[in-house]
Parts: C-alpha cells; structure tokens; sequence
C-alpha cells in the first residue's frame, strides 16, 4: 500500500473514531453538575449534545439525587402501558453521568408498542409478573421470550424492541439507558402519525387508501385525510 493509501486510511479510521465518540454522551468533567433552573438547555456544535448548564456545586442538596417518582405507576393509555421516566429535567443529579431509566407498569394482556431508542442500549428488569419481550436485529431475525421476576433482558442500542404482559397479574418492570436522553420513536406513530405521504404508505404495506386512513385516525388524528 503506498503512503498516499495509507495516509487517507489513517485519516478515515480518524474520523470513524471521532464520529463514534461523539455519538454518546460526553464523560463528565466534574464531580456532578446539578442543572441551573435559571437558564435552558446550550445546544453544542454536535446536534446531538445538549448541555444543561450548571450550577455552583455549593448549591447542591442530597434532594438532588434522590428520586420518589417511581415508588407508584402512572394513568395506563389504551394499550394498557403507563410509564414512569427519570431523566436530568426531573432527576437534577443524573445530570451528565450517562444514564437515565423508567418504571414501565403493563395490564394483563396490554403491550409496550414496537419502538426503539437511538441513543441508547437499554437494560429491562422485570420485578413484577410475566413479559413477553424481545427485539428484532438488522436481518429481522427475532430475539424474544418471555421473562418472569427478577431477569434481565439487554435490548442493544437502536434496535427495535417490545414487550407484552402475558401473565395473570399487572406486571412492573425497570429500564435502565446508557445515555441521560435515550430517546425514542414509536414505530406505528413514526409511520402513521408523521404525515408520510399516503401514496409511499399505500405502496410499502399494500393497504387501501381507506385503511391507511384509519390507521392515520389512529395515530395522529391531525393527519386524517
């Protein structure tokens, strides 16, 4: 290989690297960093990175890393889900250290709908009931079964992933995130209640232009038409 060669591929695995850094959260550089509720988020050259400025570390309290939210579950939505998250804006000492969860609790037979998470691997707990979960890779293989009281499911970052309650009792169970802002996009409202032009839709299901309609209705009633 001759040195030009070798050069440019010195500089593309350079810029590999330096791309897959950022791409994760940023180590922190501090102790803590407590958010300042005076100012918002500073969003950094990198789209990805928001910076909640901190404030004087002697201002800190025990409060902040301390978090009650989870001791109860929240209203289910009609698919029997109801969903507690715990993040930096309101779990101030989770601030910059990479990690962020929720209480997820699941009606018999109800479902956490296909979603997936871009910025983060997560870790499910199942403390509570019976869970059908599982996540699919990038050759649709399937990786799934059902979990029962105290096992650990890892679903790595960006896959999508599910999970249903197929035991006799509600059942709660913890995720824990790789990242303070995992985000996520659930796959029928990505689709159906994005306003994705309806003829691409009709063409990618083979549904009807009514179906798709009533999938829309569904999913974000703004869209309908």
């Amino acid at each position: 290989m001759s040195a030009e060669k070798t050069l440019w591929l010195l500089i593309a695995i350079f810029f590999l690297s330096l791309a897959i850094t950022f791409a994760s959260d940023p180590d922190p550089v501090q102790d803590f960093c407590i958010p300042n509720p005076r100012f918002g988020a500073i969003k950094t050259a990198h789209a990805m990175h928001y910076i909640l400025p901190c404030k004087n570390s002697s201002e800190a309290t025990t409060e902040d890393f301390v978090f009650s939210g989870l001791r109860a579950s929240r209203t289910f939505s009609d698919t029997g889900l109801a969903v507690v998250s715990a993040s930096p804006t309101n779990f101030p000492g989770l601030n910059t250290l990479g990690l962020s969860f929720a209480r997820a609790d699941i009606e018999v037979g109800g479902i956490n709908p296909p979603h997936f998470h871009p910025r983060a691997t997560e870790l499910v707990h199942v403390v509570e009931g019976k869970v059908y979960s599982g996540f699919v890779d990038s050759s649709n293989r399937v990786f799934a079964r059902v979990l029962e009281k105290g096992e650990v499911m890892v679903l790595p970052k960006g896959l999508v992933h599910f999970m249903m309650n197929v035991g006799d009792e509600p059942a709660t169970l913890f995720g824990y995130f790789n990242s303070q802002n995992p985000g996520i996009q659930k796959i029928p409202s990505a689709v159906f209640g994005s306003g994705i032009d309806k003829e691409l839709l009709q063409k990618a299901f083979g549904l009807s232009s009514k179906q798709i309609g009533t999938l829309r209705k569904k999913f974000d009633p703004k869209t309908a038409s």
